[in-house]
């Protein structure tokens, strides 16, 4: 496996995640669906659905049909059909479960190419070429990168991924145009002696392959739960009245954050009750636009023409009323008895948090200052004293 946390034990048999799949590693961060349906029974004459989930290297995931019909369950160390020999990969689910997963994901459990067949479960000869050949990829990538540097390619090798017999190797990189990458095959194949296939991922697939720890001091959302990347555009901060800073806007791939999307809907129902920021109010002092607005207290500040400095605040009901009267073509007095209605009182109420005792109780009082004083007033007149006799 990956990590030591994931390793194998001494009969070659997979202990299991220890750390409950946070380990950052093997995809094992990747949240797998919860089997709802495990403890229900199937209808008497039914036959348990034939078809399997099976997790690789960094949460990819393929259905495979159990065509010998093994007795599988969650966990089990597999080796599945690929284009040429077999792969190596740990089963995640199981049961009627799948095939409503398959039906979500609409892969035809009756295509051939896209559904494959599971030989046998893993054995321990199986397991031993399969860890060979993972312990190989982080020496592998180093050269890998290496020999794209000579040859001035415009491209990055993010992973590499060998399959389960380690007679293929999958080289993902990421790269802003297209690349012609004919002559580093050629070397990757006289240095490796393997059959090599690239595959170009984006640059959020590649922060989810890699994993990583956001801006918010948790796990990327990429590389635990989030599954699909939706496209992100600037218009998602400006509707939420974000500062277009792109250091605090991108994340660790380069591009937007996902979580901007996160509560666009809201702020967009939101929105819904506000008036358009680019319609003027006209009144009889003169003509205001839309300075400022603030969604959660639902206030808008408006400043007339030539009185930039001077804003005034309106609530969204008082915009939209002396809209409708605009398009009525009436006019209001002026924006001053709106905004006078929503003066707020600043008072503060402080409560005593600290229970009866006073905050200024370790402050000495100033009594007992003039004490001291007198004290040593009285000590220095004995001492002269003294010393006089």
């Amino acid at each position: 496996m990956a990590c030591n946390s994931c390793s194998t034990g001494k009969d070659g048999q997979p202990k299991g995640c220890k750390n409950n799949g946070t380990c950052g590693t093997d995809g094992c961060n990747k949240l797998t669906v919860f089997d709802w349906l495990a403890n229900m029974s199937l209808p008497n004459g039914q036959k348990p659905f034939n078809c399997v989930e099976v997790r690789f290297k960094n949460g990819r995931k393929h259905y495979y049909k159990n065509s010998e019909n093994l007795s599988l369950s969650i966990g089990d160390i597999v080796a599945t059909q690929a284009q040429f020999g077999h792969d190596i990969g740990m089963v995640t689910l199981t049961g009627e479960l799948v095939k409503i997963q398959m039906k979500r994901k609409k892969v035809d459990e009756n295509d051939q190419e896209a559904v494959r067949k599971i030989y046998r479960k893993a054995t321990q000869k199986d397991i031993k070429i399969w860890q060979e050949a993972r312990d190989k990829e982080e020496a592998m990538k180093v050269k890998a990168r290496q020999f794209a540097i000579d040859l001035n390619l415009e491209m990055k090798i993010s992973d590499i991924e060998f399959q389960g017999d380690a007679s293929k190797a999958t080289f993902y990189y990421t790269a802003e145009e297209r690349v012609d990458f004919r002559e580093l095959i050629k070397v990757f194949a006289r240095d490796f002696r393997t059959r090599i296939e690239m595959r170009q991922v984006g640059f959020r697939q590649e922060a989810a392959r890699l994993g990583g720890i956001g801006s918010c001091g948790r796990e990327l959302c990429c590389s635990t739960w989030l599954t699909d990347f939706r496209s992100v555009s600037t218009s998602a901060a400006r509707y939420q009245q974000l500062s277009l800073n792109p250091q605090k806007l991108a994340g660790q791939c380069g591009k937007l954050k996902c979580c901007l999307n996160y509560e666009l809907d809201n702020y967009l129902d939101a929105l819904e009750s506000f008036p358009k920021t680019d319609i003027k109010l006209y009144t009889d002092k003169g003509i205001a636009v839309c300075q400022k607005t603030d969604i959660f207290k639902g206030l808008m500040w408006y400043a007339y023409e030539g009185e930039w400095m001077n804003w005034h605040k309106l609530s969204t009901e008082h915009a939209n009323e002396i809209i409708a009267l605009n398009k009525k073509r009436e006019k209001v007095t002026s924006l001053e008895e709106y905004a006078a209605e929503l003066v707020e009182d600043t008072k503060v109420a402080y409560e005593n948090v600290v229970g009866q005792d006073s905050l200024t109780r370790f402050d000495s009082p100033k009594g007992n200052r003039k004490r001291r004083n007198n004290r040593n007033r009285n000590k220095k007149r004995r001492r002269t004293s003294k010393n006089a006799k």
